[in-house]
């Protein structure tokens, strides 16, 4: 089977940190810490340096990505330090939720696939958390100019109002947009928020 160019742009990635121990919290990952609670669902974890920050606070996590350089990262990690993480390696657009989460995290996850899959995936994590439990998802937004990561006809740049409009009825504490210069003089556009069910 192919490999998605998606996945083998981060698992490349994530093989250089971990050779070169990078492993700070990026700035989405700070945003979301203080928010993490309970039994926690970290969906597209990457190199799961939130997963791990969360189990080392005593929460429960349940860390899943596509990247078997981050897995195997995690897994070893969680060993180690006898965590209460377990790290899953699958295609997340097939993966089933196990039961309900008090905090779901999809940060920088829903771009990678087409809107319809994107969409599903969505709205599969507002269903699996629980009652008054957390959302906490970020994605990238019209706007974005860098593409490098993307496979060709294989992403979905979410509109400026659609993550917010696909939590109405929610109850929203944190909503924000960011830009961030990216190679080659393009732009990565973010839109991150975090509702309770």
């Amino acid at each position: 089977m192919k490999v998605k160019q998606s996945v083998f742009f981060f698992d490349t990635q994530f093989r250089k940190q971990v050779a070169s121990g990078e492993f700070a919290l990026n700035p989405f990952e700070k945003l979301a810490l203080p928010f993490l609670r309970g039994r926690v669902l970290d969906f597209g974890c990457g190199l799961g340096n939130l997963s791990i920050e969360a189990a080392r606070r005593g929460m429960q996590v349940l860390a899943v990505d596509a990247s078997p350089a981050a897995v195997e990262h995690i897994g070893n990690v969680a060993t180690a330090e006898r965590l209460k993480l377990q790290a899953i390696q699958a295609e997340v657009e097939r993966y089933e939720i196990p039961g309900q989460f008090d905090t779901i995290v999809a940060i920088g996850l829903l771009m990678f696939f087409q809107r319809d899959v994107a969409l599903a995936l969505l709205a599969k994590v507002q269903e699996h958390v629980a009652p008054n439990g957390l959302a906490i998802v970020n994605v990238l937004i019209e706007g974005t100019t860098y593409m490098e990561m993307f496979e060709p006809g294989s992403y979905y740049l979410f509109g400026r109002e659609e993550l917010r409009d696909r939590f109405k009825g929610w109850h929203v504490l944190h909503h924000s947009y960011d830009s961030f210069d990216a190679p080659g003089n393009t732009k990565k556009e973010f839109a991150t928020i975090i509702a309770q069910k």
